[in-house]
């Protein structure tokens, strides 16, 4: 069932949404070569609950962690962990989770660390760009393949995979809500997009192949041949002519300066 939201319970998801935004932020400040994934996790589990938010994602179906770490290989959900140590070059997707007044923000940015190679620099940068080219096609009349379409043509076209098996979701008062948006799809297929839902678009795409595996620990997804794979999602309403963007990687671009990619 697909649950159409008032404003007002859009502006509770956007004042979630924003403080996975700066958490997100707080994380980049810390990001670097020698930093282990599960100081990431302190980090942005303190700024949450500093702000009277808990996070979404601990304990969500047993996961064990505050945020998801996902470092190169690794598509999404990884744990954070002490013996998972930044290293120059690495590329990591931070996924954060927020739960304040009834409602969760959900939203995830990939970070260089050190010195990553231009191939990689390329991916993240398309990966990013695909994102918003998706929630150009999240407007009231359009359909949910529209959004997956335009993600999988633009990816594809510059010969990067889109990964199948996860996909992006309606949020709200949880955190996993229909419909479910794949990153592929064809135009005009799939629900009609009404204003008041609102959606976490999240393309995951490949430097190679689209294949992915799923580790012993229950929620790692790593690529089969291990190559890097890139992650950035927004949280969106869905409005007449343009889609409401309520998570911001504004917060997180001026951490970063010039080393935005």
């Amino acid at each position: 069932m697909i649950f159409l939201k008032s404003d007002e319970e859009i502006e509770l998801l956007r004042t979630s949404n924003q403080i996975v935004s700066k958490a997100l932020a707080e994380v980049a400040k810390l990001i670097a070569p020698g930093v282990t994934t599960a100081q990431l996790d302190k980090v942005a589990d303190e700024f949450i609950r500093d702000n009277g938010a808990v996070p979404g994602f601990f304990g969500y179906n047993g996961y064990p962690k505050s945020i998801c770490t996902s470092v190169n290989e690794v598509v999404v959900h990884g744990i954070p962990s002490d013996k998972v140590i930044l290293k120059d070059g690495d590329i990591v997707s931070v996924d954060i989770g927020v739960y304040l007044n009834g409602f969760h923000g959900d939203s995830a940015y990939t970070f260089c660390v050190g010195e990553v190679v231009p191939e990689i620099k390329t991916l993240m940068k398309t990966t990013k760009k695909s994102l918003y080219k998706g929630i150009e096609n999240a407007v009231e009349g359009k359909r949910l393949g529209d959004i997956s379409n335009a993600i999988q043509t633009y990816c594809e076209e510059r010969n990067y995979s889109v990964v199948r098996e996860m996909v992006g979701h309606g949020v709200g008062r949880n955190l996993h809500e229909d419909p479910q948006i794949p990153n592929y799809g064809r135009r005009g297929n799939g629900v009609v997009l009404k204003k008041g839902m609102t959606l976490a678009i999240e393309p995951m795409i490949n430097l190679g192949k689209k294949n992915v595996v799923f580790e012993n620990d229950g929620w790692t997804v790593r690529t089969t041949d291990r190559k890097p794979s890139a992650h950035y999602e927004h949280s969106i309403a869905i409005r007449r002519g343009k889609a409401d963007i309520l998570s911001t990687f504004e917060y997180i671009e001026k951490v970063l300066g010039d080393r935005v990619i």
